[in-house]
């Protein structure tokens, strides 16, 4: 699969992300809004990346997956 288009699905999966990546060959994701204390102290991350597609994605996973176990 191409690099254009691994982006825009895991853009398309986690829109509460930007993904991108970088000139060094990195994948990367940034929360768009801040995060709570509550979130912080779950282990969420405002950035995340990793060395392909797959392995970001499975980390979007997780951190969507602290983030809801923290919120009320």
């Amino acid at each position: 699969m191409s690099f254009d288009r691994h982006l825009a699905e895991i853009a398309r999966e986690y829109p509460e992300w930007t993904i991108w990546r970088s000139d060094a060959g990195r994948w990367w994701a940034t929360r768009h809004h801040p995060l709570t204390s509550a979130q912080r102290e779950a282990g969420c991350a405002m950035t995340i990346d990793a060395d392909e597609p797959e392995g970001l994605r499975e980390q979007l996973h997780e951190q969507e997956e602290r983030a809801k176990s923290a919120d009320p």
